[in-house]
Order: C-alpha cells, then structure tokens, then sequence
C-alpha cells in the first residue's frame, strides 16, 4: 500500500516540550521506530511533518537581526531542511543498512489573492501570556490570538493548490524510496509571466498533506499528533473516542479549530474525494490504526471485523520480499 504519515508539529515537539534540538530527536526517534515496521513490510511510505512550532522560533531568531530579517518561505525552508534532516538520519539508523530514504523539500502553490492573507490565523511559534504577546505584537508588527489558554503569533495560511515536487516524490516512492517532504511547504505563487516566487505564509501541514496523498494516489491518509483518537466532548467526564467514523457523521461534530479540526477536514476531504481510507493518532500507534486496532479510521464504510483487523495487522508488519 501507498501511505502518506503526516507528523504534527505538536508531536514532533510532545507534549508541550521545548523546541529544542534534542527533545526533537527524541521524539523523532520514536516516530522513526514505529513507521520502520511499515517500510520492512513493503508498504511505500512518505513521510509529512508539521513546522509550526519550528518556523515560530525560527522567526524569532530571525526578529532578533532586524537589518536581515529572512521572509516566512525562506524560514520554512530552513524548517523543513532541519526537520527533514532528522527523519531522515533516524530512519536511517532503524532501517537496514541499505534502506532508500531522501528528504525532499517541497514548493507549494497557493493563490496570491487568498482570503487567509487579509485574515491570518494560523498559530506559529511559542505560547505567551497575554500582555507579552501584545507587546510583541507592538513591538514587531504581529498579529497575535488566543490559543487554548495562552497567546500565539498568527500568519496567514492559504489553501494549498499544488504540491510542485509530487512527480518526483511519486518517482521516487516507486523506486522503494521512503520520502520525508512537505510540512505544509513553502508557499509560492505565480507571476503574471509564469514564474514562482514565495510569499509570506505557513501552508497548513494537514491541508497540504492531504493534497499530497491525493495527488500520489495514496491508499491511506494518516495523521499522527499527540491524542491517541478523535474524541467528542472532549475535556468532559463524558469525553468518548470515536474509533471509526464517516465523513457525514464528523460533519455533525466540532473540533477544536487550531489543532484538531483541521486534520479531520483534510482527512474527510481525502475520503470524500478518493473513496480511500484515513486515520487520526499518535505515532506509536501507527500501525495499529491501519489495522483498525487504535486511533480514529474514517472512511465511507470504516467497520471492520474485529478478528479481521487482526489478520491484517499480522499482515502489515510481516516483511514481504522487496519488489
């Protein structure tokens, strides 16, 4: 099978740690051993990653040399060579010797009149107390929102149209490369004679990861964070997780809009235009949540016998010979 794994920003940095280099490493380490077992067994694997987090601090650092301050594209290709350099040296060290792995940064068209420009609202970097975050606001010219129980630096997220690189991820995926790519991507647009330039934006990873997976044909679109399922009434006594689940039915609910509501637009909007399957959990649970043994498997007809997923989970993780 044909899987796309995107990894969230909020997993790669867990459970609020610090964005540092070793707790990234640790983390990605983890995410590395669980998606291992996928690739020994034959499956063509592409690997997404979040940059929230990452580019905000970047940002930052940039901030702090006013005179050559390097636009948000310029950052999130910074981000995505950071991040895409640790997957892939872990992957290299839970693999076989020999193991096809590449990091490929990743262009990403989005259309220069996007309303998300005059309305930003995609959360980067660190949380801040209220009053810091609008001095900062002040002082720099953010824009600043809620975020969960702090405040956050927002920038504009336009809607992906067209990951530039798919063809050479798909040559590469059908050459038994396993891809680390996109992480919402560095956003461009194109000029009135063709040519691209960037723009000053973060492309949601979720959105861009689904375009992505429709654009490689995938067989599965699955998004790894740092909640084992989609849960409703979340924060209550009575919260419950939902463990599989249509399109139609997730319409009727509603999920936190910064973190989890945009995974399960993209993964209805994956299932509703491919008639294929997706899946929201943490990363350990990988493999179990193709199998339909964890996380949230959406789907136009998600039940599947228990005793069934199973077998396929057997299936999934027995090394098949290389094609």
């Amino acid at each position: 099978m044909r899987i796309v794994f995107a990894l969230g920003g909020s997993a790669v940095s867990r459970g609020g740690t610090a964005v540092r280099p070793s707790n990234q490493r640790h983390n990605i380490t983890i995410a590395a051993e669980a998606l291992a077992p996928l690739c020994l067994a034959g499956h063509e694997v592409v690997i997404t990653h979040g940059n929230g987090p990452q580019v905000g601090l970047l940002a930052l650092q940039a901030a702090a040399t006013p005179d050559t301050p390097y636009p948000l594209d310029v950052l999130n290709a910074q981000n995505a060579g950071m991040i895409g350099y640790l997957i892939e040296q872990q992957m290299k060290n839970v693999l076989p010797c020999g193991a096809l792995i590449a990091a490929l940064l990743t262009q990403v068209r989005v259309d220069r009149d996007d309303p998300a420009f005059r309305r930003p609202a995609k959360p980067v970097g660190p949380i801040y107390a209220e009053n810091e975050a609008r001095l900062l606001a002040a002082e720099r010219g953010w824009r600043v929102a809620r975020d969960g129980k702090g405040w956050r630096r927002v920038v504009a997220s336009p809607a992906p149209l067209e990951i530039l690189e798919a063809r050479i991820i798909e040559m590469l995926v059908e050459r038994n490369v396993v891809v680390i790519c996109t992480g919402g991507g560095m956003p461009v647009v194109e000029l009135e004679d063709g040519s691209l330039t960037g723009i000053e934006a973060v492309v949601d990873k979720d959105s861009a990861s689904g375009l992505l997976a429709r654009q490689l044909g995938a067989d599965w679109l699955v998004m790894l964070t740092d909640v084992d399922a989609l849960y409703l009434d979340w924060g209550t006594e009575s919260a419950r997780a939902l463990r599989h689940a249509t399109p139609g039915e997730l319409a009727g609910y509603r999920f936190a809009k910064g973190s989890i509501a945009p995974k399960v637009l993209a993964a209805c909007d994956f299932v509703n235009e491919t008639g294929k399957r997706a899946g929201i959990g943490t990363i350990k649970d990988a493999g179990a949540i193709i199998a339909g043994l964890a996380g949230t498997v959406i789907a136009i007809n998600p039940e599947r016998p228990y005793g069934q997923a199973r077998q396929q989970a057997r299936t999934l993780l027995r090394p098949q010979t290389p094609r």
